[in-house]
């Protein structure tokens, strides 16, 4: 048994299969940031976005570094977007 948690065979983002244990490598090597660890392993890159690991990733973080979780997290998420066709925003005009 480990004292550390949560236990490195655990997978904290499932969209990229990403565990704990590969979120503590990216923090070993100099992960300060969410940001950080997105580009360093990927986690909160796939279908979620984050959605679903970020809070499990940012605790983590926060342990591993002493810092506070809560300012680590974004303070909102971005809104959902969908494509506008460009047609749409010309409008009917000729010019």
């Amino acid at each position: 048994m480990t004292d550390r948690y949560p236990e490195d065979e655990v997978l904290l983002c499932r969209c990229q299969e990403v565990t704990a244990g590969e979120v503590r490598q990216a923090i070993g090597a100099g992960a300060r940031t969410l940001r950080d660890l997105k580009v360093r392993c990927g986690c909160s890159m796939g279908l979620c976005q984050g959605r679903t690991c970020r809070t499990e990733i940012a605790a983590l973080l926060a342990r591993e570094t002493g810092q506070d979780a809560a300012a680590l997290l974004p303070r909102c998420s971005r809104p959902p977007l969908r494509p506008v066709p460009l047609g749409d925003l010309a409008g009917d005009r000729q010019c």
